[in-house]
């Protein structure tokens, strides 16, 4: 009787170490370059923050969607005004945010005149600026009317600057972010991790993951051995230097090369000298080489650009041909602007390794044609503060990986100081259009503004270069939108 026992036993603990086997995971450790400031996608430009949050832990009204469309998040349906100037969501009904308290109209009120408002902190106001009323009609109704139609309003609510806060919490989402999403915030090893756990209490779809980890993981060499070794599983946006060759070869790994939104820039300051001069920027443009800029940013993948604008978009123009790489062209350029021996200028580069190792190729091209570069390394936190904030700076490496976003250009306040007319009109004819070819057709006419005035140095498109263990399924190719969407991952095995 004691050997059946036994042998009953023996048995039971195979079949629950066998079961135990076969169960798939449902931890995450995803790698991230960049550390977030804080945690509140309303109150910062930091794509890191998004890169965490989005459509995990908070959540707008619509949401975009791995192709870039758009979709329905907070509310599950709307409908338009003949005009185009009235908008009618109905709200999804029973949804909680992570503290408990209610979701309903009311919140939907206060998150969008909070952002509109004239103190708001809100890093693309913009967005917001045709807002002329939100009603809040019953708790799950809202109706918004705007100053004048605008063909992208839909798509701007998909925003992560555009999430749904409560007011109970809004001013604590810094370092305790509470969202209706289906993780919610565990806690925040600064300088480390930011770690979100399934919220059981979800509206929707539950996720398959119980706990996501996102580490800051920001080189090559730190990446590395952590994605060998199994400490990282997943890097949406892998700095894999020389190595990724290696990791390609390797079975245990997919390899995605995708399309960002990320226009990596040599972003000037138009508004100092000698910037302010339209030569000096031609010569600049002249002088980069961009698939030099490419083949020395750390990956060596990217699409040349010519404008502010994604190859990926069906309105997009290649200007690469309006600066074409030339030294010579270059060096007369800027004895006409004045300055035939050159010019002594600053270079702020942020952590990333398209900036710090696409500047040091930069400062070598801008060398050849006179122009002497000091580079500065800046944290990103200082970036935010002194060149995005503060216009503090001569030039600077970055990549804009907010959507669609070539209206910035036309921001008298914009850390550019890049201030025309023309380029204004374009932007608000595009804004009061919802005919789709006749936006493709002022969005080519805005590409071509930006290239001939010379704004930025247009390098490059910034590639999604992502890696995960083979056995993840659902993580995004592509990145319409700066975010990490972890909501239809899960481990097959």
């Amino acid at each position: 009787m004691k050997t059946i026992k036994s042998i009953i036993g023996g048995a039971t603990l195979l079949l629950a170490a066998g079961t135990a086997a076969l169960a798939a995971r449902t931890d995450l450790v995803v790698g991230v370059v960049l550390e977030p400031p804080h945690l509140d996608p309303t109150a910062s430009a930091a794509a890191a923050i998004d890169e965490i949050l989005y459509a995990n832990l908070f959540q707008g009204l619509t949401r975009i969607g791995r192709n870039g469309e758009v979709l329905p998040a907070l509310a599950e349906s709307w409908e338009v005004s003949d005009d185009g100037r009235t908008y009618t969501f109905k709200l999804r009904s029973g949804v909680t945010f992570h503290d408990g308290t209610t979701f309903d109209a009311e919140d939907v009120k206060f998150t969008l005149d909070r952002a509109r408002a004239e103190d708001s902190t809100n890093a693309q106001k913009q967005l917001f600026a045709a807002i002329d009323t939100v009603e809040a009609v019953d708790p799950t109704t809202v109706k918004i009317t705007l100053s004048a139609p605008q063909g992208s309003f839909l798509y701007n609510l998909g925003w992560g600057d555009a999430v749904i806060v409560a007011p109970e919490s809004a001013e604590t989402n810094k370092e305790n972010p509470i969202g209706t999403g289906p993780f919610k915030f565990d806690k925040w090893a600064k300088g480390s991790s930011v770690t979100l756990v399934k919220n059981p209490d979800y509206w929707g779809e539950p996720v398959a993951l119980e706990k996501a980890e996102f580490r800051v993981v920001p080189d090559a060499a730190a990446a590395i051995p952590a994605l060998l070794s199994g400490d990282v599983q997943a890097f949406p946006q892998m700095p894999a230097g020389d190595a990724l060759i290696q990791i390609e070869s390797d079975p245990r790994f997919v390899v995605a090369i995708g399309a960002t939104e990320g226009e990596t820039i040599l972003s000037t300051n138009n508004g100092r000298e000698p910037f302010s001069n339209i030569k000096v920027r031609q010569a600049i443009a002249h002088a980069l080489n961009r698939e030099e800029i490419i083949a020395g940013n750390g990956s060596g993948y990217g699409t040349p650009i010519g404008s502010h604008f994604s190859p990926a978009n069906e309105a997009y123009v290649d200007l690469t041909g309006t600066y074409p790489y030339d030294p010579a062209k270059a060096k007369a350029l800027l004895a006409e602007a004045g300055y035939p021996d050159g010019f002594k200028a600053t270079l702020k580069l942020p952590p990333p390794p398209y900036a710090r190792d696409g500047g040091q190729v930069v400062a070598s091209q801008l060398r050849q044609v006179g122009i002497e570069l000091e580079i500065i390394p800046v944290e990103w936190a200082q970036w935010l503060e002194q060149v995005f904030k503060n216009k503090d700076y001569d030039l600077t490496i970055v990549s804009h990986t907010e959507p669609n976003d070539i209206n910035i250009y036309a921001r008298d306040d914009y850390y550019f100081n890049y201030k025309n007319p023309a380029f204004k009109e374009v932007m608000n004819a595009l804004e009061a259009t919802a005919d789709p070819k006749k936006r493709i057709e002022l969005y080519q006419t805005a590409q071509k503004i930006i290239a001939q005035d010379a704004v930025n140095g247009f390098m490059f498109q910034l590639p999604k270069i992502g890696v995960w263990d083979a056995k993840l399924e659902g993580m995004w190719e592509n990145s319409p939108i700066q975010a990490n969407d972890l909501t239809d991952v899960r481990w097959t095995d």
